[in-house]
């Protein structure tokens, strides 16, 4: 399996400097903690170098901007002279949390169920090469079988 992020920063380069957004989101989730990280996700480093940040919610884009000081002060502990030079907070799309790996020998491994089977059989079957539909239907048939997530789309 081979990673594509090199490929991308390549493309992402021709359009300029990422003016310090990747050293931004590594130490955002540091910076203003967990909770923090999960409801509010920076969107962009404008020109003037304010970083506009989306927030899950109005609530949490008033709270957050009320406290922008104080993580203004987290960010700058953390990238010095390229942390941004001011902060504001909008509603927009935040992205969901990396899933933490289950802890080793966390229980059973997961097994289709037969009618997860069935229905990633009946999904995969017009796929004429025959290896690529087995491994479609596999994932297909274990996704399935995953308990439904309760966070609301």
């Amino acid at each position: 399996m081979e990673r594509i992020d090199s490929a991308v920063r390549e493309e992402l380069a021709r359009f300029g400097p990422p003016g310090g957004m990747p050293e931004l989101l590594e130490v955002w989730p540091a910076a203003v903690g967990e909770v923090v990280a999960a409801n509010a996700w920076p969107a962009r480093i404008a020109r003037d170098g304010t970083l506009h940040a989306n927030a899950c919610s109005s609530a949490w884009a008033f709270e957050l901007s009320q406290l922008a000081p104080m993580i203004m002060e987290r960010l700058r502990e953390n990238l010095g002279e390229s942390a941004p030079k001011a902060l504001r907070f909008a509603v927009g799309h935040v992205p969901e949390p990396a899933a933490s790996a289950p802890a080793e020998g966390s229980g059973e491994p997961l097994e289709a169920t037969p009618e997860a089977l069935q229905t990633a059989a009946d999904l995969t079957a017009e796929i004429a090469d025959e290896a690529l539909r087995e491994r479609i239907a596999k994932a297909a048939a274990l996704s399935l079988s995953r308990e439904r997530s309760d966070r609301p789309f």
